[in-house]
């Protein structure tokens, strides 16, 4: 089955990527044929400093690789280094309702946040749907915020399809339910957006003052508390086996616990699972040029499937390719 799953490089890759999406990736990679890339074209929908965009591409790939993901095994590229994507995106755009794009909560979601309304940030959705229908994939693991995404992609790719006859392959999607959402310090969702966020790879110094700063309800210490709609508690479960989950629900039912002890606990846990992956990391961004190279023949591998696809788009459509 092929998999196929983006990752923004907008900023320093955090538990919400690692947990919602790239620990999930990295296994996917032992039983299927797994399809990676760099968002670097969704991020420009809010990230327009060049250098820093340039220098987040590449960041994001080595943490990646320090995690796990082995390129060997699969197909890793960064999404501009295909450009039948941005073709295939105009193309979709003209059997995109517009109706279907102003339904998209998450183009609201940001602008309520801030975030300017720009066109690319309202077709973003018709561009995921390219990545998506672009390599024929099959599964496509998203979080509960880009459901109705994939959702914009199945209807684009049935109209198509209805249109010329079966040209792309309709995309299942795939929720785990358990780490759909990872909660960020304010408890909202963990996202760059919302500067809520607490990063994989950082100085333990920074890193305290994150788990510190992760807000939790006024109870004394004496007070029982409620676990299933504590913050802090949801980040614990991401790091322990249920028995130690069990074991501090008890805590927090029978009261007699601080949250402070509970963030002493959080820090150490973060600190030591992502301890094997520091150095990997380190001597990743000390041979950048290796890298580069990974990616780039990544894109090539990538471009084998998408040259197919667009062969068929480009006839049914009727443009020269």
């Amino acid at each position: 089955m092929r998999i196929l799953s983006g990752i923004q490089p907008s900023g320093a890759f955090h538990l919400g990527n690692y947990f919602g999406m790239m620990r999930k990736m990295i296994e996917y990679q032992e039983n299927h044929e797994l399809f990676c890339f760099i968002a670097n074209l969704h991020a420009m929908t809010t990230v327009s400093d060049g250098q820093y965009l340039a220098e987040q591409t590449l960041d994001a790939a080595t943490t990646f690789i320090a995690l796990g993901l082995d390129p060997e095994r699969c197909t890793f590229w960064v999404q501009s280094d295909v450009k039948e994507v941005s073709l295939l995106t105009w193309i979709l755009t003209n059997f995109t309702p517009l109706g279907l794009l102003e339904r998209c909560h998450s183009f609201k979601d940001k602008v309520a946040k801030g975030i300017s309304p720009h066109s690319g940030l309202f077709i973003y959705p018709v561009l995921m749907a390219a990545d998506i229908l672009l390599y024929q994939s099959e599964k496509v693991p998203v979080g509960k915020d880009q459901k109705q995404h994939l959702e914009v992609s199945r209807d684009i790719a049935l109209k198509f399809n209805n249109e010329y006859g079966q040209v792309f392959q309709i995309p299942e999607p795939e929720i785990n339910e358990d780490v759909a959402v990872v909660p960020g310090i304010d408890g909202q969702k963990m996202s760059k957006s919302y500067n809520n966020t607490i990063e994989i790879f950082t100085e333990k110094k920074q890193l305290k003052k994150k788990v510190m700063s992760i807000v939790t309800d006024s109870k004394t210490v004496e007070e029982p508390k409620d676990p299933d709609n504590c913050n802090l508690f949801a980040l614990y479960n991401l790091f322990h086996q249920q028995e130690e989950i069990d074991g501090l629900r008890k805590k927090y039912l029978a009261g007699g616990l601080g949250y402070g002890e509970v963030k002493k606990q959080l820090l150490e846990d973060i600190w030591e699972y992502f301890a094997p992956y520091r150095e990997k990391k380190k001597e990743l961004m000390e041979n950048k040029d290796k890298v580069r190279e990974i990616l780039k023949e990544g894109a090539e591998k990538a471009r084998t499937i998408a040259v197919e696809t667009m062969k068929q788009v480009s006839q049914k459509v009727g443009i020269t390719y």
